[in-house]
């Protein structure tokens, strides 16, 4: 039985006393009532909030996975794919990304020439900073 159930319960039984209005006491019983009415009917409200809270976080938390996956998992066999077509998906063709292996952890981490550019990423499995440092360009010169 729930909270207004109950409530109504009670409410029905003050209402089958015919109780006389004009004591103190049967004012006081009937406020209460109607207080606590007001109550219950917050309470499943809030209830209704809560569950539609609930999932608005499971929808947002199902994108984060998605993101950390994407993220946070680019693993070898990623990039183990011998097709080398433009229709490929897997990742395997994109010179725009770079594999490196974190010196602390090993874990292999994917990355893109704008992270090269900042000269540092951290580590999502150690959270080693890695710092990323280029000489001057070794190319041949044209005289």
């Amino acid at each position: 039985m729930t909270l207004a159930e109950k409530i109504a319960y009670i409410k029905g039984l003050a209402d089958g006393m015919k109780l006389d209005d004009s004591k103190d006491e049967v004012k006081i019983i009937k406020e209460l009532i109607a207080v606590l009415e007001d109550v219950a009917y917050e309470i499943e409200e809030q209830d209704e909030i809560m569950g539609e809270m609930q999932e608005q976080l499971d929808a947002v938390d199902e994108d984060l996975d998605e993101l950390e996956e994407f993220v946070y998992e680019c693993e070898d066999d990623d990039f183990d794919c011998d097709c080398c077509d433009d229709d490929c998906d897997c990742g395997c063709c994109d010179d725009d990304y770079f594999e490196i292996e974190c010196p602390s952890c090993g874990e292999v981490i994917c990355i893109d020439e704008s992270i090269l550019d900042e000269g540092a990423i951290e580590c999502p499995a150690c959270h080693e900073n890695l710092e990323f440092e280029f000489d001057d360009c070794d190319c041949e010169e044209d005289d």
